[in-house]
């Protein structure tokens, strides 16, 4: 059957703000074969690559080809007494894949449970959530160069992985769509990760003393639906902006105004500062403008309550940046991509 292409389709189903934004032209993928057919249209030269859609922000519509990338598919490539590598296609929901995996009792992605989005835009933003990245389990992936439509592979090496980074995002941005990830998870002997955010807490108010991975999982889960409104009542993106990275001497000058700023080391000479205590130190947590605003119990999640622009938005988004620069003097960058 012959790649279908739609006009003036909206993109709404395509993206978790659930903006009304609408691409000129459309299709989606669910082969190889047919995303490699799709990469050589002379014809729309100018192509929107679309995954789960939980880390964009469409403000205008889009003239060109939007291309929803919708490969399937979960396998085992290799297996050891202690270790297991796990093959997930790019389209595969992120959670269901997560979920897929404790069921096997493969551990090491639990602290990732019910991040939104699918599984080929991980290694991109490196997502990590209490304590763990996927760097921490990636074990390669494989990407399409659009330039000579050959396949490559990537090791953990030379994704160049750093906080919500990879060479994805720097030097090959645009330059590769990722149609899959492998994964090496544990089979036994667990490495438990509870001591970030409030995952203790829960699994001691639940009695849970010897927890397992599927445990983890449970509370990481709880903790996100107590405070991160679901994109599918609420238009969001999960977290907004990433947490800025400052020096130690940077950190002392914030403690003088602020005793109390929490802090996370990163190393010798550097912190992570919550950029949601930041803003909502600035009052902006809560705040709502009309159709959209900022969330009352996450500042670090923007929300469309229905019908909002973009670009509404994106405008709330700088002027959060610009207050937390004035009253901080600390720089805070979107984590979203926007269009």
């Amino acid at each position: 059957m012959p790649v279908q292409i739609l006009n003036n389709i909206s993109l709404k189903p395509y993206n978790t703000f659930g903006i009304d934004a609408v691409a000129k032209h459309f299709t989606s993928v669910s082969s190889i074969s047919d995303l490699k057919t799709v990469l050589t249209l002379e014809n729309h030269p100018n192509k929107l690559i679309l995954g789960g859609g939980s880390n964009l922000l469409l403000t205008k519509d889009y003239d060109g080809l939007a291309l929803h990338v919708n490969l399937k598919g979960i396998e085992i490539i290799s297996e050891d007494e202690n270790t297991a590598i796990v093959k997930a296609q790019a389209g595969e929901n992120w959670h269901e894949f997560v979920i897929w995996c404790l069921k096997h009792d493969f551990g090491g992605l639990e602290n990732l449970s019910l991040i939104p989005g699918n599984v080929g835009t991980t290694p991109i933003q490196n997502i990590g959530a209490y304590g763990i990245e996927i760097k921490d389990t990636f074990e390669s992936c494989e990407a399409i160069n659009l330039e000579s439509l050959q396949f490559e592979s990537f090791t953990k090496e030379d994704c160049n992985f750093g906080y919500r980074n990879s060479t994805f995002k720097q030097e090959n941005k645009g330059k590769y769509i990722i149609t899959s990830v492998c994964f090496k998870l544990s089979k036994k002997n667990h490495t438990l990760n509870i001591n970030y955010g409030t995952i203790a807490n829960e699994l001691e108010n639940n009695g849970i003393t010897n927890p397992t991975i599927q445990d983890i999982s449970k509370a990481v889960i709880a903790i996100r639906q107590s405070k991160l409104p679901d994109p599918k009542e609420i238009g969001n993106s999960g977290s907004f902006f990433k947490n800025p990275v400052i020096s130690k001497l940077e950190f002392n000058e914030l403690l003088k105004n602020f005793p109390n700023a929490p802090s996370y080391p990163i190393s010798d000479n550097e912190v992570k500062v919550p950029a949601g205590w930041l803003i909502e130190k600035t009052g902006f947590k809560g705040k709502q403008f009309g159709n959209y605003g900022v969330h009352k119990k996450q500042a670090l999640v923007l929300v469309n309550y229905g019908g909002a622009k973009g670009s509404d938005i994106f405008n709330l988004s700088k002027l959060i940046q610009k207050t937390v620069k004035r009253l901080f003097d600390i720089s805070i960058e979107a984590e979203v991509n926007i269009l």
